[in-house]
């Protein structure tokens, strides 16, 4: 499938696209599904392969962690829902999970157009009928409908929950106590003092600050303070 027809990619600080949907749970309106929670949006190449198989299992045994810090997961696969309700059968089989989150069937790729998760690198990546499948995408949305995040992976490549989750904490902890977090920052470790926060208003937030370079604030944030605790 060609660019023709396709719309604007989306970028960070884009609002998520609304959209009617079938899921594996029921009929959903995407924003309507968002509510006032944080949603990750993740789709699939398509129902009954390999990499998708593993990867839907480790998210429905991470959803209990997702959903202590106010966050929904909902799947996507270029497939019916039909199609989808025997899959997770194997899923939780292979996987020892029990998943609970929907999965939207998006075999017309309506959803997939409209957030640019269409392969156009890959030309074996395409259904009998030669429309290219979904990548591997995600997108994190705030309660605000705004996307945060978005990452694309390879149809061959599986992704990390870990990171996606690590996202989210990242995300959330900075909004609530203007931070930053430095590279390969996991909740408990010491984070960056939002350039925003002159110091002096760094002094009363974060008593322990340290100025390492003018442009570079560290200090301490225990995991009890981020939106793992």
């Amino acid at each position: 499938m060609g660019s023709v027809g396709r719309p604007e990619p989306l970028r960070l600080g884009s609002i998520a696209p609304n959209f009617d949907a079938e899921t594996t749970n029921g009929p959903i309106n995407f924003h309507e599904f968002i509510g006032d929670k944080w949603v990750v949006l993740f789709s699939h190449p398509e129902d009954y392969t390999p990499v998708c198989t593993t990867e839907l299992g480790a998210f429905a045994k991470l959803e209990p962690e997702f959903a202590r810090r106010g966050v929904k997961l909902i799947g996507l696969s270029a497939n019916t829902i039909e199609s989808h309700g025997g899959w997770i059968k194997d899923i939780n089989e292979i996987s020892g999970s029990d998943l609970k989150f929907p999965i939207i069937g998006d075999k017309q790729r309506q959803v997939a157009l409209a957030y640019d998760m269409l392969d156009q690198q890959d030309a074996t990546n395409v259904d009998s009928k030669g429309i290219a499948f979904t990548i591997r995408s995600v997108f994190v949305i705030d309660p605000k409908k705004t996307i945060r995040t978005i990452l694309s992976y390879p149809a061959s490549t599986g992704r990390n929950t870990a990171e996606v989750l690590r996202i989210v904490d990242s995300l959330q902890t900075g909004d609530k106590h203007k931070v930053t977090t430095p590279i390969n920052w996991v909740p408990g470790d010491d984070v960056i003092v939002h350039p925003s926060v002159k110091n002096e208003q760094a002094k009363e937030l974060f008593p322990d600050f340290k100025i390492i370079k003018p442009y570079l604030r560290t200090t301490p944030l225990p995991k009890d303070k981020t939106s793992a605790a």
